[in-house]
């Protein structure tokens, strides 16, 4: 058999091996892209739930800061920013502590302290992702 002919089997031997081969690789590198996809949706998913929950203690105590507004009137009242902000089923699920602690000079702050979880993208992941905020106003006339 001439030198041509070998190599040429020797070619098309080799040409049949990788048949397919790069559908598997197609899949492989999919699968970690899509992983890595959603990895980071998450963490933006994240970031904006604490966000929106920080922002919305932060207004519910400024609300009961007020002279006229009792301090416990926090807890409820970003309850219900957070419920109009991102949904009721999670400002629902979330705990409201409110308080007021004693601050500098003889001031008194108004607090909430908002903990709960956030919902991860997947939801066979279960619960991952802890949220824990507080925020803190100075009582108007005291």
């Amino acid at each position: 058999m001439p030198a041509a002919a070998v190599e040429s089997a020797a070619v098309e031997s080799a040409a049949a091996d990788e048949r397919g081969s790069a559908a598997v690789e197609f899949v492989l590198v999919s699968v970690l892209l899509i992983t890595l996809l959603l990895a980071v949706l998450q963490v933006g998913v994240y970031l904006h739930v604490r966000n929106v929950i920080a922002a919305s203690a932060a207004e519910g105590v400024r609300y009961a800061a007020n002279a006229d507004r009792d301090s416990a009137e926090a807890a409820p009242r970003t309850r219900e920013i957070v419920g109009t902000a991102l949904s009721g089923r999670l400002a629902g699920g979330l705990t409201y502590a409110p308080a007021e602690v004693a601050g500098v000079a003889g001031s008194t702050l108004v607090s909430v302290h908002v903990t709960g979880t956030v919902p991860p993208l997947l939801a066979w992941l279960g619960v991952l992702l802890p949220v824990d905020v507080t925020a803190r106003a100075i009582k108007e006339g005291r």
